[in-house]
């Protein structure tokens, strides 16, 4: 549908000629003689681009820009101003209008400018419309579960993300640590600016402090460039810090520095760069034990535990299993575009039962697995064979013959892709190597 343009002008003649010009572009015009009339059609049609005289019957032109401008940020005014009010064209401008056009000396600007202003309110539109997407994709909504102690976290994370305080994420592997933090980061203020997620134990002590900090170049064997750090792509936003208990000491010197000054200096550089971040930090250990034993910074505790918040672990929330199974089952259907399988009571009687160590994180994967093996309802023979399943009754199948069999239902869902059937199912790829060749299924697979 062609782009709407209402027209506020109190000149019928000069009104009729503005909506002729403007409709033979294309554009569907809504003509308006006052400035009512023009808040009225504001409130019902989707406008694109306003057209406003400065000198209207009940209303000044200049003050009418802040107003639409202050109830419809994303629609764009061009000011129609007389030769001897350019002035209010300027002042039109301060106000919020997208530019000013001269009556009668200005006509060939008038439909590139349209144009212009039309682009800038779309833009500005999908800006909003992905920044709305994002919001609620890492909303504390979408947080599955409603049992207390899940509640009791959300709603301190939801109070704490109204502020800038640094916050200290605890509980045991899985728990969902870095989701909370994307969801502390979008409900913020810092929501427009960076997300950046670090994991301090996937890199070495020199090359973490390198893309935490970033290098110059020449500052090591291989710095062949400026390098900027994760720290520097978080400007004005938020770094999210997993894992903080396996940093290595002399770092945490460098990051107390940043929590302190807001500054630090890039590997082998002599100038200090000046950020704007906020840090949310996460572990499994007790930060305050480690500190106590010399292995953890206490200054640096006390300045990164300013609000601490303790996820749950899925053995304390268990009733939160029946929603996280029915997510977990539509993410993987939609992802490998299959038809959503049933899910059987004694299914999740065996969930209910299971010791989560692996917490969320191990369910998630348990399910992508359970619904590779399934035929259309999710049994308890579909669960791993280590896993606390179950039922009392004895089971007499063929441990071996049930294992080369799921091994080569795998292989074929992966299309033959070892690695990924390694992961899917717990084991290690040489592991899957051996078993393939134990089975004499490798030439085969």
């Amino acid at each position: 549908m062609n782009p709407t343009i209402l027209i506020i002008e109190d000149n019928a003649q000069y009104l009729g000629l503005l909506s002729r010009i403007i409709s033979a572009e294309g554009f569907r015009v809504i003509p308006a003689p006052d400035a009512t009339t023009g808040l009225k059609q504001l409130e019902k049609e989707e406008i694109g681009a306003v057209l406003c005289d400065v000198g209207l019957p009940d209303y000044n032109g200049v003050d009418l820009v802040e107003t639409i401008k202050s109830k419809y940020p994303f629609v764009e005014v061009i000011v129609l101003t007389g030769q001897g009010t350019i002035e209010d064209g300027v002042q039109s401008m301060k106000n919020g209008a997208f530019d000013y056009v001269v009556k009668g000396g200005d006509n060939k600007r008038l439909i590139p400018l349209l144009n212009k202003a039309l682009e800038k309110s779309q833009l500005q539109s999908r800006i909003q419309h992905l920044e709305k997407t994002v919001s609620d994709k890492y909303s504390f909504e979408n947080l599955v579960g409603s049992s207390e102690a899940l509640e009791k976290s959300k709603n301190l994370a939801a109070k704490v993300a109204q502020t800038d305080a640094n916050v200290l994420l605890l509980g045991e592997t899985g728990t969902g640590k870095e989701v909370f933090a994307q969801a502390i980061h979008y409900a913020g203020k810092r929501k427009l600016k960076p997300f950046v997620a670090v994991n301090c134990s996937s890199f070495g002590k020199e090359i973490l402090e390198s893309e935490l900090f970033g290098h110059k170049a020449g500052a090591f064997t291989g710095a062949i460039k400026d390098k900027r750090g994760y720290l520097e792509e978080a400007n004005g936003g938020t770094i999210f810090l997993d894992e903080i208990g396996e940093m290595n000491i002399e770092l945490q010197a460098k990051l107390l520095r940043v929590l302190e000054s807001q500054e630090f200096y890039k590997v082998g550089d002599s100038k200090p760069i000046k950020v704007d971040v906020r840090i949310i930090a996460a572990t499994n250990r007790h930060l305050e034990q480690e500190a106590a034993k010399g292995s953890f910074r206490s200054d640096l505790f006390y300045r990164l535990s300013v609000f601490q918040i303790q996820l749950p672990s899925l053995n304390e929330r268990i009733e939160d299993i029946d929603a996280l199974v029915k997510y977990y089952v539509k993410y993987h259907a939609n992802k490998a575009a299959m038809k959503m399988p049933k899910v059987s009571k004694d299914f999740m009687e065996v969930l209910k039962k299971h010791q989560w160590k692996g917490n969320i994180r191990e369910l998630k994967n348990i399910i992508e697995r359970a619904m590779i093996l399934c035929d259309g309802e999710l049994l308890p023979e579909h669960l791993p064979f280590d896993f606390s399943s179950a039922p009392d009754s004895q089971i007499t199948f063929d441990l071996a013959e049930v294992e080369k069999q799921h091994i080569l239902k795998v292989l074929r869902h992966t299309g033959n892709n070892k690695t990924e059937s390694a992961r899917l199912m717990g084991i290690g790829l040489t592991t899957l190597y051996r078993k393939l060749q134990d089975y004499g299924i490798e030439q085969t697979a």
